[in-house]
């Protein structure tokens, strides 16, 4: 999956753009339990929140 767009406020938009969260980068769900995602993005993984998830707008590539 890219990443096309975050929907959040400029606060969350800021922080997940700190975490390497930007337009057109590869994203890869590693795992997907009830209230969590863990996502792999560049060398890392991130684990979010479902909520803050929802706001990240994605294509399939």
């Amino acid at each position: 999956m890219r990443l096309t767009r975050i929907t959040a406020g400029r606060k969350l938009t800021h922080r997940l753009t700190e975490l390497g969260l930007t337009p057109g980068v590869h994203i890869e769900i590693l795992h997907d339990h009830g209230g969590s995602l863990v996502l792999a993005v560049r060398d890392a993984r991130l684990a979010l929140d479902r909520g803050i998830a929802s706001k990240i707008l994605v294509e399939v590539a």
